[in-house]
């Protein structure tokens, strides 16, 4: 049978009940017990699928962040649960800090370096903008808007591994901007500085 999930789901039923197959008696009982504890957990799952949706649905700030490049309802439900109050930051980048999505700063000769990530913070919050970051980084050619643009720039750059943390990065910026100053994102708004010079990359400016 094909080795995938689905294909698996499709036949295992008939399998296990086809007797004229090599399967033993023990073999048959045992897939039989862990096709039981399978559907069991699908039934989970969906619970809980549900339960976040219908959170996202409902929750003003839960219904704002999924609106970002990159956020899923997952992600969008965890870190509304987890932070609650996002004035607690002082800014964006605080709250990138918080997440541990702030690059170490190693400073010689008058010069900053950006290396890693601290990964101090919330493991869970972070991995969560981390994972959805990366699937947006590597479809970003398709689309047109700024932060797309922008982040498919960075990844042929400095490759997709940091243009994904840089994203959810941007990310954590943005979610505090939109929860703590009651603004709608836009990924399509390009912030301008005062005297008319366009700010490059967009971060909390890409808000309407």
């Amino acid at each position: 049978m094909a080795q995938s999930t689905r294909a698996l789901r499709a036949v295992l039923s008939e399998v296990l009940e086809d007797g004229s197959n090599e399967l033993s008696g023990l073999a048959r009982l045992a897939i039989e017990r862990a096709q039981d504890q399978w559907r069991e957990l699908d039934e989970h799952m969906d619970w809980c699928d549900k339960r976040i949706a219908a959170h996202v649905h409902d929750d003003t700030q839960a219904h704002a962040a999924v609106e970002l490049l990159g956020v899923g309802p997952v992600t969008a439900s965890a870190t509304v649960a987890t932070v609650g109050d996002f004035k607690q930051f002082k800014n964006g980048s605080q709250f990138g800090a918080w997440l541990g999505l702030t690059p170490k700063q190693n400073s010689s000769g008058g010069k900053n370096n950006l290396g890693a990530i601290t990964k101090r913070g919330d493991v869970y919050l972070r991995t969560l903008l981390i994972q959805a970051a990366r699937s947006m980084v590597l479809t970003a050619h398709k689309r047109d808007d700024p932060i797309s643009q922008w982040v498919f720039k960075l990844r042929e750059r400095s490759g997709w591994q940091k243009a994904a943390v840089a994203l959810a990065n941007k990310n954590a910026r943005i979610l505090w901007a939109v929860m703590t100053k009651g603004v709608v994102f836009d990924a399509r708004h390009v912030s301008v500085k005062p005297g008319g010079a366009i700010a490059a990359p967009p971060i909390a400016g890409a808000l309407a």
